[in-house]
């Protein structure tokens, strides 16, 4: 059972969450949440799977909510989804760097939702369907101060082309074909990436992949 915590100011839009993932055997909404303050506390005292958290709430908005949750030991097994207004949402990017497993624009197809929630529950990556890997590119491209890129001198050769290829966006299916090795073998090099660059799935490899120069902006996308 996967268990999902909401977190958005408007009613309407938890309620109808709510409705869409309760229908589902497979997942259950374990608490809602109307301010960022909220969604932490309530992670806190739920421990649910995935927090879907919108971007723009009260009091403390979804980004630092992500933050808090990514930075808390007793949540390491929390994954965060963000939901935004807008495809080009302006903070997409830092979100992800915030610890966001991904994102959803919130007008999302209700069949999407679910296999957003599904996705993410497995540990993958989860970058909305509408929004092409340029919008990642171009926020990896804005120069960022705020702390030093990760560092790749620890990846073997091959563990660089891995994490290169989930930047670029490639299920591990997609990796093992191209680099002509077993799905296991590739699943091995993707955990072991993330262990040493301190990932905490594969949305941050991506992040690591740009801000490493591993993948360069624009001209992957």
């Amino acid at each position: 059972m996967t268990r999902v915590l909401l977190a958005d100011d408007q009613p309407l839009i938890r309620a109808g969450f709510r409705v869409l993932l309760d229908a589902e055997d497979d997942i259950d909404v374990v608490g809602e949440a109307s301010t960022g303050a909220e969604a932490v506390d309530l992670a806190r005292e739920t421990v649910p799977d995935i927090a879907l958290v919108d971007v723009q709430m009260p009091e403390m908005d979804g980004i630092e909510a992500t933050r808090r949750i990514a930075a808390d030991p007793a949540l390491s097994s929390v994954r965060v989804v963000i939901l935004t207004n807008y495809a080009l949402d302006e903070y997409i990017f830092d979100a992800l760097r915030a610890g966001a497993s991904g994102f959803l624009v919130k007008d999302t197809e209700p069949e999407e939702l679910i296999r957003a929630v599904r996705t993410v529950a497995v540990g993958e990556a989860l970058l909305a369907p509408n929004v092409t890997r340029r919008l990642i590119a171009e926020f990896a491209a804005t120069p960022r101060v705020d702390g030093p890129a990760p560092l790749v001198s620890a990846l073997t050769p091959r563990e660089r082309e891995v994490v290169t290829l989930v930047g670029q966006g490639k299920s591990n299916e997609e990796i093992s074909r191209l680099l002509h090795i077993s799905h296991t073998t590739a699943k091995t090099h993707v955990s072991r990436a993330m262990t040493k660059l301190g990932s905490r799935d594969r949305a941050q490899l991506v992040v690591a992949a740009y801000e490493s120069g591993l993948v360069v902006p624009r001209a992957s996308a």
